[in-house]
């Protein structure tokens, strides 16, 4: 930016401030004048922004593991929501300072250049009113524009930011979507911000089930079918009824402040005695219940943990049936013999490298493997060679010694080849690892032998997988990836097909949805299931796990609906089936309807309590068939 942009900006900056003109959205102007007044700082300044040394993001990354851990597949997930292009998502710590950033690796340059670097400080004492630094201070989600950006020399981002707090209110990390393109309008804002909010929402639902992993918890909304969704209200209390966490979603449902309900007894919360309340608890938790409070609130809740009474003996539900090799679907035959081979080449300490588009199984897959084979009691440890920044993913394989650089652990850290010592080491993306330590892998891989940094040598035991959506061989072609490490980790090359190109996508259906429903009995009605069968999945096996997860959390009545499915999937037309012949199942449904119909003389109330489902269903059910109800027909 040019100085005379950049002081012009200036004075821009100054007139509103002095002039304070209405309709100036009130969180920039109050930034704008922290920004002059408390850290005095000038608009027309063009400095890059302060970046940490090494060893202080190392610190810092290593304090937010878990939530980095939690955050990664989330961040991916909204980059390739947003189609990628021109966007960066980044991951702070409550200091602002840029802990994990992904981006296209075309653009990474241009985000570096707008000073969006791994370790960079975007708190808003340092870079002025920005996305990042706006949101820890004024802790809400907002959007900065362009030229609401204090310092001139970031007039060309536009961010929208998320703050994602911890069980207890603090705040513990900003998620934030950056673009550098200058044609982005103010329109496309809304759009960035609501998938941003929802997935710093996500990663902070996420991050409160992780601390509380070992507590009851208590999963509530006022809408029952918003009961396990991200604004969901969750409370987590210990043996003895006390409270010991609750997040923002809950305090709002139930008109609370956290300082006053931790400590208290969940029975003086809720109108429900302590004993019935564990009675209710289930180990997975995916059916809600009425739940009222003590003022007179009316609440839908599940209850996840050992319940505490065991009613009168039932005979036990059936175990959903899993597949023998590795609790993966192989009803695929090409897949199935895919996986033999791979096991027999595997339990010989030939590599594997498994291809296949994006969410098509890839880590389920090398787990299975691992899980059949003779180390299925040692350690399986997977890295995302994409997810790790490339200035760090060097100590996150090899490891490092204890003070062996400033902020480093006393007692060091075991690298991923470590952790998987006489086990499996499973790398995705091996396509997106560095070239410089592609060359030290390929070390390892030759002599069993890994160095920490500043360490000495250690003898590893470790079988490897890698996998890849890449053309390896092209990025050999390009000089991006070394051919000889190509060939030493392409011992076997598996092929995974995509979802649409599966046989078995009727098994892997059935055996996706028991694991969702976790011993819920579900059923599908065949029209749901036809438009299940025939939508692309471009997104492969993990959008069809996401769909049938969300499916399975909604579903009242034990069946899923055709109207029950996502917009996309039920726009795309269904083959027509012969009356007769084709859909005997539907056919019967329908004379089973009008058969009970007749019967109760078309009395609405009676007939689905013979049928034993709910009124709204029964209406369903006659619309999806094509039945209109009798002029005589009663409520």
């Amino acid at each position: 930016m040019h100085s005379t942009d950049l002081n012009r900006h200036a004075r821009q900056v100054i007139n509103v401030i002095q002039g304070r003109p209405q309709g100036c959205d009130p969180s920039i102007l109050r930034s704008w004048q922290r920004c002059l007044e408390d850290y005095h700082l000038d608009p027309a300044q063009n400095v890059a922004p302060t970046v940490l040394e090494h060893s202080r993001i190392l610190e810092g990354r290593e304090r937010l593991q878990q939530v980095l851990h939690i955050a990664g597949h989330e961040m991916n997930s909204l980059h390739q929501q947003l189609s990628g292009a021109g966007h960066a998502v980044l991951l702070t710590d409550a200091r602002g300072v840029i802990l994990n950033c992904i981006t296209a690796p075309t653009e990474r340059k241009v985000f570096e250049h707008a000073g969006l670097w791994l370790g960079a400080d975007w708190s808003e004492a340092r870079e002025g009113t920005n996305g990042i630094g706006t949101c820890l201070v004024e802790r809400q989600a907002l959007s900065i524009y362009q030229g609401e950006h204090f310092r001139g020399r970031h007039t060309g981002l536009t961010c929208s930011a998320s703050p994602v707090f911890d069980p207890h209110g603090e705040l513990l990390a900003v998620l934030d979507v950056s673009s550098a393109r200058h044609e982005a309008s103010r329109q496309s804002q809304f759009h960035t911000m609501a998938l941003v909010n929802l997935s710093a929402k996500t990663i902070e639902s996420s991050y409160f089930l992780s601390q509380y992993e070992h507590q009851w918890l208590l999963r509530f909304h006022v809408q029952a079918e918003s009961v396990g969704l991200f604004s969901e209200g969750l409370l987590a209390f210990d043996g003895d009824g006390v409270i010991c966490g609750v997040n923002q979603s809950g305090l709002n449902l139930l008109g609370q402040t956290r300082s006053h309900l931790l400590g208290q007894g969940v029975d003086s919360v809720f109108d429900c005695a302590r004993d019935e309340l564990f009675a209710r608890a289930s180990t997975h938790a995916s059916a809600s219940w009425p739940l009222r409070t003590r003022d007179g609130r009316r609440l839908f809740a599940a209850l996840r943990g050992q319940p505490r009474s065991v009613p009168v003996f039932v005979a036990p539900a059936p175990e959903p049936v899993r597949p023998p090799l590795g609790g993966i679907c192989l009803g695929d035959e090409a897949l199935q013999n895919d996986f033999r081979r791979a096991l027999r080449v595997f339990e010989r300490d030939v590599p594997l490298l498994i291809n296949g588009e994006t969410g098509s199984g890839k880590e389920a897959f090398a787990k299975a493997v691992h899980q059949a084979s003779q180390r299925a009691d040692k350690p399986f440890v997977a890295l995302n060679c994409a997810s790790i920044p490339e200035s760090l993913i060097e100590s996150e394989l090899f490891g490092y010694r204890g003070g062996s650089f400033t902020g480093a652990r006393k007692e060091g850290m075991q690298g991923k080849l470590q952790q998987a010592h006489g086990g499996t080491l499973f790398l995705d993306e091996i396509g997106d690892m560095p070239l410089v330590l592609q060359t030290r892998l390929l070390r390892v891989l030759e002599d069993r032998v890994v160095v920490p940094i500043g360490g000495e040598p250690q003898a590893v035991d470790v079988r490897i997988v890698s996998a890849t959506h890449r053309q390896l061989l092209e990025r050999v072609a390009d000089g991006s990836f070394r051919e000889d490490l190509y060939y030493r980790l392409n011992g076997l090359e598996v092929g995974l097909p995509a979802l649409r190109d599966r046989t078995d996508k009727s098994q892997l259906l059935d055996f996706l949805l028991a694991q969702e429903a976790d011993g819920q009995p579900l059923a599908i009605n065949p029209t749901a299931r036809q438009a299940l069968l025939e939508f692309q999945w471009p997104g492969n096996v993990r959008q069809l796990r996401n769909v049938l997860r969300t499916l399975a959390a909604l579903c009242e009545d034990g069946v899923i609906e055709f109207d029950e499915l996502p917009v996309a999937i039920r726009q795309v037309p269904v083959k027509p089936t012969t009356p007769g012949a084709d859909r005997p199942l539907e056919d019967a449904e329908k004379l089973a309807l009008l058969a009970a119909l007749e019967q109760q003389r078309w009395h609405m109330t009676q007939t689905a309590a013979q049928l034993g489902i709910s009124r709204n269903t029964l209406y369903r059910k006659l619309r999806k068939h094509g039945v209109k109800a009798a002029a005589s027909a009663k409520l």
